[in-house]
C-alpha cells in the first residue's frame, strides 16, 4: 500500500512557496493555491454540514460522495488538469429531484432555520467563493467550476429540504 504522506512536517514551505504535485515550486499566494485553499475550506464546511444529517440519511451520503467530488477538484488543480474533474451530471439530476419535491419560490429564501439548513447555507455561499477563485486560477477548470455552479445549487436546495416542514423566512422585498 503506497504512503502518501509520510510527514506532516516538512519546513519547504517556510520561505512562502510550495509545491504543486507535480513538484513545481510556486508561491503560495498564486491563485491555484488560493482556489486549491477555498476548495479545502468547503470540504471542511460539508464536514460540518454532515455532523447535522440524519447519520444514515440520503443527504449525509450525498454531502460524503461530495466530498470525494472536491478532493478530485483539488487534484485537478494540484496537477494542473491531469486528473479528471467530477462528473456534473449526477449532481445535476439530483438538484433536480430535490428541488421537484419543494414548494415553488415566491420570494428569496433569508439563510437559516435548522441547524443542518444553516450549515448548509453557509456551505452554499463558501462553494460560491471557492467557484470564482477557481476561474481566477485559471488551468482549464471549466469542468470542475461547472461543478462548483451545481453544487451552490444544491447546498440551496439541501437547505430547503433540511427546512422542510417549516416556515422558510423569506426576503420582504418591496413589501418594507
Amino acid at each position: 500500500m503506497k504512503h502518501r504522506i509520510n510527514r506532516v512536517t516538512t519546513r519547504s514551505g517556510d520561505t512562502g512557496q510550495s509545491s504543486l504535485a507535480d513538484g513545481a515550486r510556486i508561491d503560495k499566494t498564486d491563485a491555484v493555491f488560493a482556489a486549491i485553499g477555498d476548495v479545502d475550506e468547503l470540504n471542511c464546511f460539508v464536514g460540518m454540514l454532515v455532523n447535522e444529517l440524519e447519520p444514515q440519511g440520503p443527504f449525509a451520503a450525498l454531502c460524503q460522495g461530495v466530498q470525494q467530488s472536491l478532493f478530485d477538484i483539488g487534484a485537478f488543480l494540484a496537477t494542473r488538469g491531469e486528473t479528471q474533474a467530477p462528473d456534473v451530471e449526477p449532481l445535476e439530476a439530483e438538484v433536480t429531484k430535490l428541488n421537484a419535491e419543494l414548494p415553488p419560490l415566491r420570494e428569496f429564501v433569508l439563510p437559516g432555520g435548522s441547524r443542518a439548513a444553516s450549515a448548509a447555507h453557509v456551505c452554499r455561499s463558501v462553494c460560491r467563493r471557492a467557484e470564482r477563485s477557481l476561474w481566477a486560477a485559471g488551468n482549464d477548470a471549466e469542468a470542475c467550476a461547472r461543478y462548483l455552479n451545481r453544487l451552490s445549487d444544491f447546498f440551496f436546495v439541501l437547505a430547503r429540504c433540511c427546512n422542510a416542514g417549516s416556515t422558510e423566512a423569506q426576503w420582504r422585498g418591496s413589501q418594507r
